[in-house]
């Protein structure tokens, strides 16, 4: 009889080749390149121009200071002082975490015209390749849906490839907020995408979770935020498979839920690489995240949810035809993104998924996962439908909990 090794460290370093060889054939399917530029980015410009400017005589303050400091700025100004710093600084207003809501919304409406007019201008730019020429017209494209009327852009950065956010409800009243973190090849050029698949793009995704909360709980004022202000991976080679870009994401991520208003609970629904800009943010989120709820993840960096450190319950769901669960879920080097969520040893509350459609369907209508999505989002917790028999991912929510008051 033929004897073999199953030590755990050959047993480790199987899998870490198997993961490389996993990442190293999907890196082939390409990268989507990041447009380069000379010198400082409009944001960059916008906050160097601010902090040299003043306001009757006096200097503005630091654009990076707390929320806080820049809440009690602008509150001593009048509201035509406010409107004149978004139209003198839109980039570096729009994008301050502190202004006013409805001052960063008007504040990226200029921003964004400002971007359209550069985008069209490049559409008929002969120094440019016809590609670079179709992306211009690409953009011009989403910038005028952006500029709809109804739409309301929390941040905006038209550096690379691209940073936005949006609202979806009323920010400043409501009573519980859900923020969607979308993963790879999240940028301006597919934060909305057309019905074949809008479910799989950050619009589609909060507008079905928003419509979904809304349905769940009509008495329930909700909010929405479609969060794509961080530079994901793009494609599935190296870059996703690491930490690199979930670090700085989650400094992103943590920084805008501090400048929230009001003291709305808040839950994080984070698909995919999302749910690795979750896990690494987890042990900084402020108390009023409640909830973490993760679909199609490739793991959160961490063995178990008890060691992403966080108050906040944690919530995970894989669909049965979600290719993801063919990744290997390991950690070693800083290549991998460790345990898998959905695995009873991760301890995370498991929820049924069905229905879902494979890795990028968890948003669609009709679905157990948008349905517990809703059910988390608007702090019904009894309502929530667990994986396989029973309601273990229901255990230990008293009632009050289970009312979102608790």
């Amino acid at each position: 009889m033929t004897s073999f090794d199953t030590s755990p460290q050959l047993n480790v370093w199987r899998a870490l080749l198997a993961l490389a060889v996993v990442f190293v054939m999907l890196a082939t399917t390409g990268w989507t390149a990041l447009r380069n530029h000379r010198g400082p980015t409009a944001l960059e410009a916008s906050v160097t121009a601010w902090e040299h400017g003043r306001m009757d005589g006096r200097r503005l303050p630091d654009a990076q200071a707390a929320p806080a400091r820049l809440a009690r700025f602008f509150a001593s100004l009048t509201e035509r002082q406010r409107a004149s710093l978004a139209r003198r600084y839109p980039l570096a207003v729009g994008n301050m975490n502190g202004a006013p809501v409805q001052l960063r919304y008007l504040a990226n409406r200029a921003a964004l015209h400002k971007a359209r007019s550069v985008e069209r201008t490049r559409v008929h730019d002969e120094r440019l390749s016809p590609a670079g020429q179709r992306e211009a017209g690409r953009r011009v494209h989403n910038y005028d849906a952006l500029l709809d009327p109804d739409r309301h852009v929390l941040a905006f950065d038209p550096a690379g490839s691209g940073k936005v956010a949006e609202v979806f409800g009323d920010l400043n009243r409501a009573d519980r907020v859900s923020v969607v973190v979308p993963g790879v090849d999240t940028e301006l050029l597919t934060f909305q995408r057309t019905d074949r698949k809008k479910y799989a793009a950050p619009v589609g995704m909060a507008e079905s979770l928003y419509a979904a909360e809304r349905a769940a709980s009509p008495g329930t004022g909700t909010a929405v935020i479609a969060w794509a202000d961080y530079t994901s991976p793009s494609g599935l080679g190296m870059e996703a498979a690491t930490a690199n870009r979930a670090e700085h994401g989650a400094v992103r991520l943590n920084a805008l839920l501090r400048a929230l208003p009001g003291r709305a609970p808040v839950s994080l629904f984070c698909h995919s690489y999302g749910s690795v800009v979750c896990g690494v943010a987890a042990d900084s989120l402020p108390g009023r995240v409640t909830d973490i709820a993760v679909a199609g993840s490739p793991g959160m960096r961490a063995e178990s949810a008890s060691r992403l450190d966080t108050s906040a319950r944690v919530w995970a769901m894989r669909d049965a035809d979600d290719w993801i669960q063919d990744v290997p879920y390991l950690e070693v080097g800083g290549l991998g993104h460790g345990a898998d969520p959905v695995s009873a040893a991760f301890g995370a509350r498991v929820l049924s998924a069905r229905d879902a459609q494979g890795h990028s369907g968890y948003f669609v209508p009709g679905t157990d996962s948008l349905r517990n999505f809703a059910g988390i989002g608007v702090g019904a917790y009894r309502t929530v439908a667990c994986a396989g028999e029973g309601d273990t991912c229901r255990a230990g929510l008293s009632v009050a909990t289970a009312a979102g008051r608790a």
